[in-house]
């Protein structure tokens, strides 16, 4: 109905004529039901041309069938009837429909104004959507692009450090948790990523970082019954699963195909992560918890930030679990 409306208002030469045919109208179907009309109902058929007119075609068009329809009434349905004399009633009768006829008009006016500016504030405010969204794209792509440059820097330290393996490694591994935190970054902000499920994004992140070193032949095991987690705790969640898939790439394949297996089920008030290698375990009498090596350390700091818990078990592989909040405590506080 509104669009009918803004097709009449934008042309309007049309409109004026569509507002001379419907006071004709009124007047044509006022003379056909006029014999079984009692007196005084002058105006019957005029008021919804009038408003029709003001609603569809706008102000303009609705006051000259306004006008036109005073004056017809006036002239043919008010005694002393086919002319332009007035008695004091008449004149009476003439006003009050003149008022009537000018405070609908004003209302419909007015209804078609905030409309009109509600139109430009939703466009306004849609363009201003797209330019963030757009703007936050950007961001996020440079910031994807600048850790993979730091990346860069760092592997190419790493073959100048050829002599000292130990400083070798510290950089191939901050290589690496920078390539890795890139991937991720692209990743969760990638629009063609935004309805794909958790265990669908989780399968394809190892994949990711499977295939970025070069052992496809690693298969992937996910299973979930959570849709969907919220981005801060998705960030974390997809560190710790490439970090594990990293450190199960070092020590549990090494020579040899595998599986690598994620179960993450939420049990009430909990979300509980179990990731399993089919490596030879962890070494007797290691224990991952106590360890000052960097990923463990690292791992422990993912968990703390998920305010979890990790537990470490050799059992068939290395058995890595993780227990966290369901609901996200930094959320609720903030709320």
């Amino acid at each position: 109905m509104l669009t009918t409306a803004e097709n009449f208002r934008k042309r309007p030469v049309l409109a004026y004529l569509v507002a001379i045919a419907a006071v004709a109208l009124a007047l044509l179907v006022r003379f056909l039901v006029n014999d079984a009309l009692p007196t005084g109902f002058p105006y019957l058929t005029f008021f919804p041309a009038v408003l029709l007119t003001a609603f569809f075609c706008g102000t303009g068009p609705g006051i000259v069938a306004a006008m036109l329809s005073v004056v017809a009434a006036w002239y043919w349905f008010i005694p002393p009837f086919n002319s332009f004399s007035l008695d004091y009633q008449s004149t009476i009768a003439v006003v009050f429909f003149v008022a009537i006829l000018s405070a609908d008009i004003l209302i419909i006016h007015l209804m078609h104004s905030s409309l009109r500016r509600l139109k430009q504030e939703q466009a306004r405010t849609a363009h201003l959507l797209e330019r963030q969204h757009t703007l936050f794209e950007e961001l996020q792509h440079r910031t994807a692009n600048n850790m993979s440059f730091i990346g860069a820097l760092l592997s190419m330290h790493k073959r100048r450090a050829a002599h000292s393996p130990e400083v070798k490694s510290v950089f191939e591994d901050a290589a690496s948790r920078l390539e890795s935190m890139a991937r991720i970054h692209r990743r969760l902000y990638d629009p063609t990523n935004n309805d794909l499920p958790l265990g669908a994004y989780l399968e394809d992140l190892l994949r990711d970082v499977f295939e970025s070193a070069g052992r496809e032949d690693i298969a992937i095991d996910v299973r979930t019954n959570i849709g969907r987690l919220d981005v801060n705790r998705l960030i974390t969640l997809s560190l710790l699963v490439s970090e594990l898939a990293t450190n199960s790439i070092k020590h549990a394949y090494m020579d040899r195909q595998g599986r690598f297996s994620i179960l993450l089920e939420d049990q009430g008030d909990m979300i509980c992560v179990t990731v399993r290698d089919d490596g030879p375990g962890f070494p007797a009498g290691f224990d991952p918890s106590a360890s000052d090596r960097l990923g463990f350390r690292v791992l422990s700091s993912f968990v703390r930030n998920l305010d979890g818990k990790l537990d470490f078990r050799s059992e068939n592989g290395a058995l890595t679990i993780i227990t966290f909040p369901s609901a996200d405590p930094k959320a609720a506080a903030t709320a």
